[in-house]
């Protein structure tokens, strides 16, 4: 099923249904098929060809599904640019995907002024809001059409480009077809048991796939409704809940964390929520069990990544769950753990995490070596590590990249990192191994302390040293008043290490 196909039979059988809900904006399933079909026409009349890339550069806004859908009905190709970059970053997407149309909006006219010379493939800049010398008005292009003209998009073309952000190198564009978007939309509705009462709420940023499949294209697919935010404020989240009477949203584990300091929750009615998703970082257990004692709302903490669509195992809402574990395979997604000859090993032994499923990307864009040596032997190589138990509950224990060797030890920063999370001066913390002469490497524990707590970093070693291994501990504590993270809240461990070894 295409994602055009999707919305039309969504349009035909839920009609006047509240799809999207905005501020005090209502777009219905009818409503945003008008929408996405005007979009679709002006962009074929404008001389886009099927496979023709369109870049996105937005902050969350209703326009950003729009596009979604629109821009996929045309045949052609959507690729979002994290809204966080800065120029070369971005012009370095819009030159390696060949794109030909850019739609963004005022706050980035700086942005585009800079990169447009240096982007010979670009064609067209539409700009929503106003005016501004050179682009084209967005609102053209919401023009309503009598007679839309059709475009053969079929299940195996491709839908979406969406730029991973590697810890190394430039991004790599993962390809993503109608298929791998629906399949993966469609497990996760099911796995959530999405129905039409739901009403999902986005905080996450769109160009993420955790916001368009989880908090998008799920509730779509279950008929559900979406309430979609400009993104994470302590301040405005828990009132926005509760005005909008959500029964579910999807964050990082940042988000629960500081979700769990936020003070007078309880004057806030909160009874529709049903659950939350945690992905796209390990949830430490003490986050989870405090969320769940305030909020009284079940945690669904699930695994995946962008090479996958986005989701591909999660704890069952209505079977056993295990706090601490991405849980099972959804439904008709394979798990296993591989060891380095990409032989499996038996439950208990860590080794690296393989998916394969209809929601596998075809692979990188222009990168056949990146591709060949993800996609080995039929199988998606996520470079992540972790165990099965003899229940089938996979457990990440962190990046293959990210394991720290020290005097020929493994040493994974979760085990210490959940830990350090039971301490109850620590709000946040981050462990990463720093080069040592002797060791190899040392382990580094990086902290953020909670509101008015007071640790030494003498204290923190001994508290380490009374639960794990000697070789384990940390032997360097540093303390920081926060984490450079990714727009979705995830800490950058790669960007405190590089400022580590600047000060070191």
């Amino acid at each position: 099923m295409t994602l055009k196909d999707l919305l039309i039979e969504r349009a035909k059988k839920l009609g006047k249904k509240t799809y999207l809900y905005w501020e005090d904006l209502e777009i219905s399933y009818e409503g945003l098929w008008q929408i996405a079909r005007s979009i679709a026409h002006h962009l074929i009349a404008r001389g886009i060809e099927k496979n023709d890339k369109v870049c996105i550069l937005l902050y969350n806004r209703p326009e950003y599904v729009y596009c979604l859908y629109g821009v996929t009905a045309a045949g052609a190709v959507l690729v979002p640019i994290n809204s966080q970059f800065k120029p070369d970053e971005a012009q370095y997407i819009l030159k390696n995907s060949d794109a030909k149309i850019l739609i963004t909006s005022p706050e980035f006219k700086d942005l585009v002024k800079q990169v447009r010379p240096q982007c010979p493939e670009l064609k067209e800049v539409i700009m929503l809001d106003e005016e501004v010398a050179g682009t084209t008005l967005f609102q053209e292009f919401l023009e309503p059409v009598k007679n839309f003209e059709e475009r053969e998009v079929k299940d195996e073309d491709i839908a979406g480009i969406i730029y991973t952000s590697g810890t190394t190198g430039y991004p790599k564009g993962v390809l993503l077809t109608h298929k791998n978007y629906t399949v993966n939309a469609d497990q996760v509705a099911a796995a959530a048991q999405m129905t039409e009462k739901d009403r999902f709420l986005c905080i996450l940023p769109l160009f993420h796939v955790n916001g368009q499949i989880v908090t998008t294209l799920a509730p779509l697919f279950a008929g559900g409704s979406m309430i979609l935010l400009k993104g994470f404020s302590p301040k405005e989240f828990l009132p926005k809940l509760a005005r909008f009477r959500a029964t579910a949203f999807s964050g990082v584990p940042t988000v629960y964390a500081i979700l769990n300091n936020l003070p007078d929750a309880e004057q806030f009615d909160l009874s529709q929520l049903r659950f939350c998703i945690c992905g796209a970082a390990p949830m430490p257990v003490e986050v989870f069990e405090t969320f769940e004692r305030k909020y009284k709302a079940f945690i669904l903490e699930g695994y995946g990544l962008s090479e996958g669509t986005c989701a591909s195992s999660i704890n069952p809402l209505g079977g056993r769950r295990k706090i601490g574990s991405i849980g099972v395979p959804l439904a008709g997604q394979e798990l296993k753990i591989f060891d380095e000859r990409d032989r499996e090993l038996p439950s208990g032994k860590i080794g690296e995490i393989v998916v394969r499923g209809e929601n596998v990307m075809q692979g990188y864009y222009r990168n056949e070596e990146a591709t060949k040596e993800t996609l080995r032997g039929g199988w998606l190589h996520t470079g992540d590590l972790g165990y099965v138990d003899p229940d089938g509950y996979f457990f990440i224990v962190g990046r293959k990249k990210e394991m720290i060797i020290r005097g020929g030890e493994n040493i994974y920063p979760k085990e210490i990192e959940e830990v350090l999370y039971r301490h109850p001066a620590v709000a946040e913390a981050a462990v990463v191994g720093v080069p040592d002469k002797i060791w190899g490497e040392e382990v580094a524990a990086f902290l953020v302390l909670k509101p008015d707590a007071e640790l030494k970093a003498q204290e923190v070693i001994d508290y380490c040293k009374a639960h794990l291994a000697n070789y384990k501990c940390p032997r360097r504590v540093e303390f920081t008043e926060s984490f450079p993270k990714t727009a979705t809240g995830k800490i950058q461990k790669n960007k405190i290490l590089d400022q580590y070894r600047k000060r070191s």
